[in-house]
């Protein structure tokens, strides 16, 4: 799909969406005009914008460029070639804007991820169909360029597993938790004061948010249609400081983890909280920095390290594929025609791994041994336990499991409150292998 462009000729660019990803690219095309210039072959220029006041100041010079109140009028100007589509949302002025641009021969490149993550399959039909491109390196851990790792770099590779921490804003809530030893509600309302969650805060701490990103990942890596419905989501709000504490004490940390991989039972996606090993490269991973780690059958596991979202990150992966399309470079939207990609049968987890455990056991006489003998009966052996000291008659109790399946622990946790020595709600949280 690459096509020599004339040198003397500019790509020229409609940015639909003035915050801070629009703004960041802005910045780009006229800080480097020259370089970019250099490295494409050709100009790179802003010709139109769109956003929705066009009185805001933006601490930018826009003067130069027309306005479009409009995105979908923005995306059929016939001096735009490219629309850069950095409104978000899923539906209504983004999707509408995408569809507009694409049948008026334009080619898009976008930072939505829940666009693609609902709409990714139509999306890239459509764009195919009509010998357009879209791109979204943006979309998916800020300034990482994963996505161009795993359609060319990796393209050579069979993947095994895609997992990653995938949200900042999570990822400094648990971080924060365990060095401040703060609650989560209160680091909850901190992170919301630094203007760090999203207007609907359960797109981050409810895990949405990144299960785009996986959803989107697992599409590219094993050629499959965009199934973010089947991913598997669990969010940080029942993560607390004792279990942050105690997976401490057993050499772990906490991490909202997203999983992809292809199982004998179809394809697993689940964005939950882990633990993983404090030593390993995701155990070290601290603040708002993400981190994605890819398993191909070649190469072996690649570790990808950076900064996940922010204005100059985000509108730098915007840019990389602004000029791979000066360039004239066209790869199909996930990485392979849109109609050579498999529907994939969902699997809920059931590749073995071991389990964290943590029960508030009463103080009776034989608790321990009603507790092993559930876990026992329902198929759950125990690798390692930790009692700790008596809080008024019950006292908290860790078990690290050998490898086990979800359904034997959920089925363990259904049988414990007969025993009648559990006290409230036991928390049970994978351990994830790396």
């Amino acid at each position: 799909m690459s096509a020599p462009v004339p040198s003397d000729k500019p790509l020229r660019l409609g940015i639909a969406g003035l915050g801070t990803v629009g703004i960041g690219v802005v910045k780009i095309v006229q800080r480097h005009a020259d370089m970019l210039a250099a490295r494409a072959g050709r100009p790179v220029q802003i010709t139109a914008i769109s956003a929705r006041d066009r009185t805001k100041n933006r601490d930018a010079d826009l003067s130069n460029y027309a306005w479009e109140s409009d995105p979908v009028a923005l995306a059929m100007r016939d001096d735009v070639d490219v629309l850069v589509e950095v409104m978000g949302g899923h539906e209504g002025a983004a999707k509408d804007a995408t569809e507009a641009a694409l049948r008026a021969g334009k080619d898009v490149v976008t930072a939505n991820k829940a666009l693609l993550a609902h709409h990714g399959q139509a999306l890239a039909e459509l764009a195919e169909d009509l010998n357009r491109a879209i791109r979204f390196e943006a979309a998916v851990a800020g300034g990482i360029p994963v996505i161009k790792v795993l359609t060319e770099g990796l393209a050579g590779n069979a993947m095994r597993r895609v997992m990653g921490v995938m949200n900042g804003t999570c990822n400094y809530i648990l971080t924060r938790m365990e060095e401040a030893g703060l609650p989560y509600d209160t680091v909850f309302e901190e992170a919301r004061q630094l203007g760090y969650l999203e207007a609907d805060p359960n797109l981050d701490v409810g895990g949405i948010d990144a299960g785009h990103k996986l959803a989107i990942l697992a599409a590219i890596a094993f050629g499959t249609q965009v199934s973010f419905d089947n991913v598997v989501l669990e969010g940080i709000g029942r993560i607390s400081i004792d279990d942050i504490r105690r997976a401490g004490d057993l050499g772990y940390k906490i991490k909202l983890l997203g999983v992809a991989q292809m199982t004998g039972r179809g394809l697993e996606q689940r964005m939950t909280p882990c633990l993983v090993p404090s030593s390993s490269p995701l155990g070290q991973l601290t603040g708002g920095t993400n981190m994605v780690v890819l398993e191909g059958d070649a190469v072996g596991q690649i570790v990808l390290r950076g900064a996940g979202a922010g204005e100059g990150p985000t509108a730098s992966a915007v840019m990389g594929d602004v000029m791979d399309l000066a360039r004239g470079l066209r790869l199909p939207t996930f990485g392979q025609p849109a109609g050579s990609l498999m529907q994939a049968t969902p699997a809920v987890t059931s590749v073995p791994a071991p389990y964290y455990l943590r029960l508030q056991l009463a103080d009776k006489p034989g608790a321990l041994a009603k507790v092993a003998t559930i876990l026992g009966e329902s198929g759950v052996s125990i690798s390692r336990l930790r009692q700790y000291g008596h809080a008024d008659t019950s006292a908290p109790v860790l078990i690290v499991t050998h490898k086990t399946t979800r359904d034997a622990i959920d089925h363990a946790l259904a049988a414990l409150p007969a025993t009648r020595v559990v006290e409230g709600e036991p928390v049970a949280i994978r351990i994830e292998e790396l």
